[in-house]
């Protein structure tokens, strides 16, 4: 990030805290049965308001950083 010159912190769910606050999980839908996250991408600006989001069902589908990148651009 540092090198990109970004000023806000990218953060991420690795132990999935935030998943079931957002309805993002496919019950059951992992090959082996367990829950999965569907892919969720946010810009939340410094009071917590969620300004862009890009929400899918399709396990294979998520934005592309070119698509994050242009949606936090427009949003300064």
């Amino acid at each position: 990030m540092q090198k990109a010159h970004y000023t806000f912190p990218l953060l991420s769910d690795p132990k999935a805290q935030a998943i079931g606050r957002y309805d993002l999980v496919h019950k059951g839908q992992s090959a082996d049965g367990h829950d999965i996250a569907r892919p969720a991408e946010f810009l939340v600006d410094r009071n917590g308001v969620v300004r862009w989001r890009n929400i899918t069902d399709d396990l294979r589908i998520r934005a592309r950083s070119e698509e994050i990148l242009e949606a936090a651009r427009a949003l300064r």
